[in-house]
C-alpha cells in the first residue's frame, strides 16, 4: 500500500470515527442524562484505533469523555457542585483510556504472536527442505559409489581376474605346482567380483525399467537371505508402475531398512516382502518373526523410524509398524492411488 493510500485510509477513518463521535453523542443527549450510553461511546474509540491508530484512538478516548459529559449536561442534568461533573468525566474518560490501551496491546501481542508464528512456519520449511536435501545428496551419493563400484572396481576386478585365469592356464600347462595357488586366487577374485556387484546393486538399486522396483526388492530379499544365513521371500500383486524414479527409491530404502532392522536388531529369521497394487494404493509390507518393537522404541525416536516415516511422507504415502500379536513386527507403507497402475494378474517370486 503507497503512502498516499495509508493518509487517505486514515482521513476516511478519522472521518468516519468522529462522525460516530457525533451520532452516540446526539442519541446520548436525546435519550436523556437518565439512561446511560457510555458503552457505545466504545464504537468510534475501537473503530479510530483500527484504522487510524493507537495515538488517535487516545485522543478519541478523551473527547468521548468530554462528549458524554456535555450530552447529559445539555440533556439536563445539573449537579451541585464542580467537582462531581469533573471527577464524572474523568471516571468515563479513564475508562475509554483503558481500553484503548488493552485494545492496543490486545493488537501487538497478536501481531507478536503472528510474527513469531510465521517464523517457526518458515524454520519448519527450511528445516524440511534441508532435510530433503540432505537425503537427496545421501542418495545421489549411494548412487555414485555403486556406479564407480560396478563400473570401475567391478572391470578392474574382472580384468584382473581374466589375467588370473590366463596365469593359471600357462602355470597347469607346465606342471608348475603354483597352478592351484593361482586357481585359488582367481576363486578369491571371482568371490571379489560378486560381492563388489551385490554392494552395487545395493547402493543403486532401481533399474530403469518397467519392473525396476519389483526387480530391486526380489535382489534385496536374495542378498538378505544370504548375507544373514535366513529366510527371507518378496512376493508381489497386481502391476506396478511408478512415474517417478524418487518414489521407488525410497519405497525400497523402506523396504531396506525395515527388513535390515528386523534381522540385525530382532533377530528375526523369517522376513517377507510384499508389494501389492489395486486401484485403491500401493502397498509396501514388511513383516517378520522377530523380537518385534521394544516398548519405547517411539518415545527414544530412533534414527531408523523416522527416516522410514520421512521417506514416506516425502513420497505422499502414510508409514506405520507395529508388534504382531503371535510375535514379530510388520511395518506397512501405503501411497495413494495416482501413483499405481494395476491389473489382474498376480506374480510371486
Amino acid at each position: 500500500m503507497s503512502l498516499r493510500t495509508q493518509a487517505q485510509t486514515k482521513a476516511v477513518g478519522i472521518v468516519v470515527s468522529l462522525g460516530l463521535l457525533g451520532l452516540v453523542g446526539y442519541v446520548d443527549y436525546a435519550t436523556g442524562y437518565e439512561i446511560s450510553l457510555l458503552v457505545f461511546y466504545l464504537l468510534p474509540i475501537l473503530f479510530g484505533l483500527r484504522h487510524v491508530g493507537t495515538g488517535f484512538a487516545f485522543v478519541l478516548a478523551v473527547f468521548s469523555g468530554l462528549t458524554c459529559f456535555w450530552a447529559a449536561y445539555a440533556a439536563g442534568q445539573h449537579f451541585h457542585d464542580v467537582l462531581t461533573p469533573i471527577w464524572n468525566t474523568a471516571i468515563s474518560t479513564t475508562i475509554f483510556l483503558l481500553v484503548v490501551i488493552l485494545f492496543s496491546n490486545r493488537d501487538y501481542l497478536r501481531r507478536l504472536a503472528d510474527q513469531q508464528v510465521e517464523k517457526l512456519r518458515h524454520g519448519v520449511e527450511e528445516r524440511t527442505r534441508l532435510e530433503k536435501e540432505l537425503l537427496e545428496i545421501a542418495e545421489s551419493e549411494q548412487r555414485r559409489i555403486g556406479q564407480d563400484l560396478h563400473d570401475s572396481l567391478g572391470q578392474h576386478l574382472t580384468a584382473t581376474a581374466l589375467a588370473g585365469k590366463i596365469l593359471a592356464k600357462r602355470l597347469t600347462s607346465k606342471a608348475d605346482a603354483e597352478a592351484v595357488t593361482a586357481d585359488r586366487v582367481v576363486a578369491m577374485l571371482e568371490s571379489a567380483i560378486d560381492l563388489t556387484r551385490k554392494l552395487a546393486r545395493t547402493l543403486d538399486p532401481i533399474a530403469l525399467g518397467v519392473d525396476g522396483l519389483e526387480q530391486a526388492l526380489q535382489n534385496l530379499a536374495s542378498s538378505l537371505s544370504e548375507s544373514f544365513n535366513v529366510t527371507c521371500h518378496f512376493q508381489y500383486s497386481g502391476s506396478v508402475n511408478v512415474p517417478d524414479p524418487q518414489v521407488s527409491i525410497h519405497l525400497y530404502r523402506i523396504a531396506q531398512e525395515a527388513a535390515s532392522n528386523a534381522i540385525r536388531h530382532g533377530r528375526a529369521r523369517h522376513v517377507a516382502i510384499a508389494l501389492e497394487a489395486t486401484n485403491r494404493c500401493l502397498m509396501l509390507t514388511i513383516t517378520d518373526d522377530g523380537a518385534g518393537l521394544p516398548a519405547n522404541a517411539r518415545a527414544k525416536s530412533g534414527m531408523g523410524l523416522r527416516i522410514m516415516d520421512y521417506r514416506a511422507s516425502k513420497i505422499g504415502g502414510t508409514f506405520d509398524i507395529q508388534n504382531l500379536p503371535a510375535g514379530g513386527a510388520r511395518a506397512v507403507c501405503v501411497l495413494n492411488p495416482g501413483l499405481v497402475e494395476t491389473n489382474e494378474h498376480a506374480n510371486e517370486d
